[in-house]
């Protein structure tokens, strides 16, 4: 397989705060002013925003600086090589695509720790990582200091999240294919070891991955997982995320988080994101020790760039020999 050349894109650049006159408290104030049309539907509709009943409660989160994240400082080594190819998965009845990149000094042949990134719904392999691509990823510099090195693997998982389905299993592929690729290669071998690492969808992904192959992973790292506190819930939503009720019962990653006992465990979300009441459900059941980051943020691209730098250093300090 060909190498791609190191790339040389630049991040995306932070969303500016919105400077739109009609924030929440400006709505509210209209209401009760008896403004005409606001009155009638602002306030309710207003308020149904805000329960997560109606769509919009991201829009009236990022006029009321819910959303605002103060952009990082991305700085990174010398940027090392990428590879990106496809193989035919038994697990997931089709081809998949996917990328590993090695950090600064490393490359193809190297015997490295591994970072598995769990894309989130509606992205793939090629956009698992954002604001960046995943050979800057681990070329970062964190508080001025480069990470451990570490090489990342990014593949397709679909958009029914990463647990098994009846005609689709992401978790198999990952842990019967992909891992079992990279151990191959060099990467992820006992000896040096492997991280999860996701976003939304991903995050969950990793969390669950964690769960149930225990002892295969050294760290976790979650960004804005989207975590949800019933079937119904879900199902109301993405319909696909659970083939039925049981699947979501097997699967859950509140439910089974002791299983994370001794694993070191990084989840991070914004106080607007509309996972959070999975996530304070999560939280009051992680293991002891896990660390837990819900600050000012929605479940925004932004967001999860902001986090990106943390969580990979968080697992950084978990692999290797």
């Amino acid at each position: 397989m060909a190498l791609d050349p190191p790339s040389a894109v630049p991040p995306s650049p932070a969303d500016t705060p919105s400077t739109s006159w009609l924030t929440r408290r400006r709505l509210l104030g209209l209401a009760g002013a008896g403004m005409a049309g606001v009155l009638a539907a602002g306030v309710v509709g207003v308020e149904l925003i805000e329960r997560g009943v109606l769509p919009g409660k991201l829009t009236l989160d990022e006029l009321d600086g819910g959303c605002d994240v103060t952009p990082p400082t991305l700085r990174f080594g010398q940027v090392g090589p990428s590879q990106s190819g496809r193989f035919a998965s038994q697990a997931r009845r089709r081809e998949v695509g996917y990328t590993i990149a090695w950090p600064p000094g490393h490359g193809p042949g190297s015997v490295l720790p591994l970072v598995v990134m769990l894309h989130g719904d509606g992205s793939n392999h090629a956009s698992a990582v954002k604001g960046m691509t995943p050979a800057q990823l681990v070329a970062l510099e964190v508080d001025g200091k480069p990470l451990p090195p570490m090489a990342i693997a990014t593949v397709d998982g679909g958009n029914l999240y990463w647990h098994p389905h009846p005609d689709d299993d992401p978790m198999a592929m990952v842990v019967d294919e992909l891992i079992p690729r990279c151990h191959a290669m060099g990467l992820g071998g006992e000896g040096q070891g492997i991280g999860a690492m996701g976003i939304s969808m991903g995050g969950y992904g990793a969390l669950v991955l964690g769960e149930h192959h225990p002892g295969l992973l050294r760290g976790v790292a979650a960004i804005s997982p989207a975590i949800w506190t019933t079937y119904d819930e879900a199902r109301g939503v993405n319909e696909g995320a659970y083939t039925n009720a049981a699947e979501f019962d097997r699967y859950d990653a509140v439910t089974h988080a002791a299983s994370l006992d001794g694993l070191p465990i990084r989840i991070a979300s914004g106080a607007d994101d509309p996972f959070h009441s999975g996530m304070v459900a999560l939280t009051e059941v992680l293991p002891r020790g896990s660390v837990v980051d819900i600050t000012n943020g929605c479940h925004t691209e932004s967001f999860f760039t902001a986090q990106e730098p943390a969580s990979i250093a968080f697992l950084g300090q978990h692999l290797g020999s």
